[in-house]
């Protein structure tokens, strides 16, 4: 499977809380939902639809997938809504219950230091995307250790002066080649990028 990763992010990489006020204020972040001016259906809401529709799969680590655990079951009817609630999910956590990880259908949990391991094994094995959504703590691993096969990153003319990120901070070089690029009326650049391997020294 491939290991595709998609984001809203602001113009200076920030991904944290795009959704809603409440998602995420970890470090005091102040301006969630921040992406709402900038969203239309067809250029962003089709870049979702887009990555719904070859997703095998959705991954995520507990943050995310509780705001979404919280919120898609009960929109069931909704075509995007049953595509999400169908597809096998694996959320990435060494706190979740499986009483919890049952609130979702379809929902496996991996345990936080089988992870690396476990995504390994999935990874490898045959079929299609196996789509993360929002997950900055996980997806940051994900890419440390060469995990993602390609980034599909909405980004937004907006500065938010702070918040969680996806990239890491360790020093590493990592170049990507840009795939595509669409640009929405409001300004959003929809940018897909895949990992170029990198010769050995």
């Amino acid at each position: 499977m491939r290991i595709v990763i998609s984001e809203f992010m602001s113009l200076d990489g920030v991904v944290q809380a795009p959704g809603g006020p409440e998602e995420d204020t970890d470090g005091g972040f102040a301006h969630g939902g921040w992406s709402h001016p900038f969203f239309d259906p067809e250029v962003v809401g089709g870049a979702f639809d887009d990555a719904l529709r070859t997703a095998e799969g959705l991954l995520f680590g507990r943050r995310t997938w509780r705001t979404m655990a919280a919120a898609w079951p009960e929109r069931a009817g909704d075509p995007f809504a049953d595509r999400m609630n169908a597809l096998p999910k694996y959320v990435v956590s060494g706190t979740l219950g499986d009483d919890e990880v049952r609130a979702w259908e379809n929902t496996t949990r991996i345990p936080g230091d089988e992870a690396v391991a476990r995504l390994r094994r999935l990874r490898a094995a045959d079929g299609g995307d196996l789509l993360v959504m929002g997950s900055p703590t996980l997806v940051r691993t994900l890419l440390e250790e060469g995990l993602v096969d390609e980034l599909r990153l909405m980004i937004m003319p907006v500065l938010l002066g702070g918040g969680k990120t996806i990239f890491p901070g360790d020093g590493g070089l990592r170049t990507l080649e840009l795939v595509s690029t669409v640009a929405s009326g409001a300004g959003v650049q929809v940018c897909t990028y895949r990992p170029v391997a990198q010769a050995s020294a």
